[in-house]
């Protein structure tokens, strides 16, 4: 089975099957989705990261009655902020209050907090993995390649928040470590509508140099079949 995508019909071969796919749900958490969150306390709009949440939660539905890994990603830091690179810490109070700060969520990008939390729709089911990470990638300084070894996972299904930023890093990631991977291009959206439409143009670049990119109706025709 492949599915059709740019620039290629998406995996390059016919072995698609669900025991060996995930669908990544990146990032849908309250902090990057709420009009009271950290993205918005820098002065962005929530609104296009909020209106994927139907979409995303639809795709997820048809992964998983297919049979394919359910995997969610949350950023965010230890309440100590232990884990928080002091450039990182700098960059977001230069916008705004900062991750750690209080806000109307309670303290922006902090484990256990509100705001931290994946929102209510696409809450963690039976079965589902959820990889808590303090940066960018969702390979970095978790457990999240070990978990896609042992299932035997080699196909990436990859959605959410934010295109330029959390997808593009975690993408890299996988496709350095030997992973195929596609992207749902409508189910993804970034802080600026100019850096989304590049970050995807970039997947499809020199014939798919990190993957393909596919519209979720397509990908979930596919599923269903």
């Amino acid at each position: 089975m492949r599915i059709s995508a740019k620039p290629y019909d998406w995996p390059h071969d016919d072995s698609l099957r669900p025991e060996t796919t995930a669908l990544i749900i990146i990032d849908v958490q309250r902090d990057f989705t709420d009009p009271r969150g950290y993205i918005a306390s820098l002065g962005y709009d929530t609104a296009p990261a909020r209106a994927l949440i139907p979409g995303i939660a639809a795709l997820r539905e048809a992964a998983s009655a297919w049979g394919a890994l359910i995997v969610h990603t949350r950023e965010g830091h230890r309440p100590d902020l232990a884990d928080l690179p002091p450039q990182k810490a700098w960059r977001s109070a230069r916008l705004g209050p900062g991750i750690g700060a209080p806000g109307a969520l309670r303290r922006f990008l902090v484990r256990g907090e509100p705001g931290w939390e994946m929102v209510p729709e696409l809450r963690r089911r039976p079965g589902e993995v959820v990889i808590d990470k303090p940066g960018y990638s969702a390979f970095a300084a978790t457990d999240l390649a070990l978990i896609l070894a042992v299932r035997g996972i080699r196909h990436l299904i990859i959605c959410g928040l934010t295109t330029d930023v959390c997808v593009h890093s975690t993408l890299r990631d996988a496709v350095d470590r030997g992973f195929e991977c596609l992207v749902a291009g409508d189910l993804c959206a970034a802080t600026e509508e100019e850096n989304h439409r590049a970050a995807l143009a970039t997947i499809a670049t020199e014939g798919g140099i990190f993957g393909a990119v596919a519209r979720a109706a397509e990908i979930q025709l596919k599923l269903a079949r």
